[in-house]
């Protein structure tokens, strides 16, 4: 069930997104670097860099590794190709290797003293998968931002602990390889991008799924302190109870998930973790639980992250938050009607009445809806919900939440009109990639409007610009959401009533780690 609901993902990623730069044959400028000299592209006046190395290889002893300082290179290094995805099963046709840690640069800038605002990508992929290579920053250069895609080691080599490791390492923990390369990733732009005409000042970090998740990872890691000034989720938020399952999408402590890596350590014949080292990576690739997830460890991640809010212990950011109307169809399917009865009872126990009253399901047909609506508040919605409300209350920055329910166009497998914005549809609006034979005059004008609101809010901290419908910040009183269709308003929190039933569920799990 979970490889094809990841290969889903990637697959819609993919063929949404593509690659759709196609370089003019002329050489950017020179910029020199950490590490040595770059020659990228020009594409309508935007200097592309592609495939900049921003830390050393991992490979042999650095498997498993914090990212460490980039390597030295001699003369001018071509960057005009994106270098191969981190290690990953294989759902889209995309090269893939260890040496994976390099970043992508789009720049309009002509000069480097311009101090153009930055926006930093986080790609996601449910931390299983996941490329640069899928996004292209033209049109947000051309908007007058500097755009940064980062790429970040996911699955065992991204995400497995071990005993062994937290022995080995200067802060005593392991795990968060991923996260740690993205943060390597940020501390590189705050060290170079005023080179491509960038303010290291003004940087906003944005990403969707486990991408979304990773910018709230972000804005809660003592390790980001100034790394950024702003922060934009699409479908994430890292709020669910810890230990408590991933479609929750919160996070295992290191204790409840080490002896699970240790034995998948076991399982590939390897007794330490030096054996472990010279195992050939496509093997630990080949793992059917994709369970390698986010865990506090103490040094990247240091708590449950809805406590830290209610605490202030967060960097204090403006955000831009929201999720899509049906999220969770891509995570669902269809059963009988007993089936599903039978699985809510097992897993929501004392709140099965209360769940079926709010998910009904009378037909088999029905039964995949309200899995969908399930998991669109318990993995997507709550935490935006949960993530605006705290940071309201314990904040000073600026809070805006989006809702996006842009009726899209017929499914070509089905050919049935889906029943509401599935998840990653937000995307190609806010990269402005609309097919012109699929998608109408509508949804171009809808996406001119959402770009605009994306660049806005990197570059002023706020959405809203001359021409745009209005977007009121978040507060915990009006409680205003910008639904996005159509005539993008101001409106209430959609499903209400649900958002508030699952924050009576998840703290109850958060103070008795259990619902039975």
């Amino acid at each position: 069930m979970t490889k094809h609901l990841n290969l889903l993902l990637f697959l819609t990623l993919s063929l949404l997104l593509g690659n759709y730069a196609q370089a003019d044959n002329q050489t950017s400028a020179v910029v020199t670097v950490s590490g040595g000299q770059i020659q990228g592209t020009i594409q309508d006046g935007v200097s592309i860099y592609k495939g900049i190395p921003f830390a050393a290889p991992p490979l042999g002893d650095l498997r498993w590794k914090d990212p460490q300082p980039v390597q030295s290179w001699s003369g001018v290094l071509t960057t005009s190709n994106f270098k191969p995805a981190p290690m990953q099963r294989p759902w889209a046709k995309i090269d893939i290797s260890e040496d994976c840690l390099y970043l992508n640069v789009w720049t309009p800038a002509k000069q480097p003293d311009e101090k153009l605002p930055v926006m930093v990508w986080i790609y996601g992929g449910a931390f299983a998968g996941g490329s640069t290579s899928y996004t292209d920053g033209l049109p947000f250069a051309k908007q007058g931002v500097i755009y940064v895609s980062i790429a970040y080691r996911v699955g065992a080599l991204g995400f497995m602990t071990n005993p062994e490791l937290n022995a080995e390492s200067p802060h005593h923990t392991s795990g968060n390889y991923g996260i740690l390369d993205q943060i390597a990733g940020l501390k590189w732009v705050q060290e170079n991008i005023s080179k491509f005409g960038g303010d290291p000042s003004k940087v906003t970090i944005f990403g969707e799924s486990a991408g979304a998740i990773s910018v709230s990872i972000l804005c809660a890691s003592p390790l980001c302190k100034g790394l950024f000034r702003a922060a934009i989720s699409e479908s994430g938020g890292s709020f669910g109870p810890k230990d408590c399952g991933r479609e929750y999408n919160g996070v295992n402590s290191l204790k409840a998930v080490e002896q699970r890596d240790v034995d998948f350590m076991k399982n590939l014949g390897a007794q330490s973790i030096a054996d472990l080292r010279k195992v050939d990576a496509e093997k630990l690739i080949d793992d059917p639980t994709n369970n390698f997830w986010p865990i506090i460890d103490g040094y990247a991640i240091t708590d449950d992250q809805y406590l830290l809010y209610q605490q202030g212990n967060y960097n204090d950011v403006n955000i831009m938050v929201g999720t899509n109307s049906d999220e969770g169809a891509m995570f669902s399917q269809a059963t009988n009607v007993a089936s599903y009865k039978k699985q809510a009872q097992e897993k929501y126990g004392k709140y099965y009445n209360r769940i079926m009253k709010a998910y009904p399901a009378k037909t088999d047909e029905e039964t995949a809806y309200a899995a969908a609506d399930i998991f669109r508040e318990a993995g997507f919605a709550w935490p935006t919900y949960a993530w605006a409300k705290l940071q309201y209350q314990t904040g000073k920055k600026n809070v805006f939440v989006y809702y996006f329910d842009q009726p899209q166009p017929i499914d070509q497998r089905t050919g049935k009109r889906p029943r509401g914005a599935n998840h990653a549809s937000e995307i190609p609006y806010v990269y402005k990639v609309l097919q012109p034979d699929v998608y109408t005059q509508s949804d171009k004008q809808l996406s001119d409007i959402m770009s605009a609101y994306w660049v806005n809010f990197a570059k002023n901290g706020n959405p809203n610009g001359q021409g745009l419908p209005n977007w009121p910040a978040y507060d915990n009183q009006k409680q205003k959401v910008m639904w996005l269709h159509m005539t993008p308003e101001a409106k209430s929190w959609a499903h209400k009533s649900n958002l508030l039933l699952m924050e009576e569920l998840f703290k109850d799990l958060r103070n008795n780690h259990s619902i039975k």
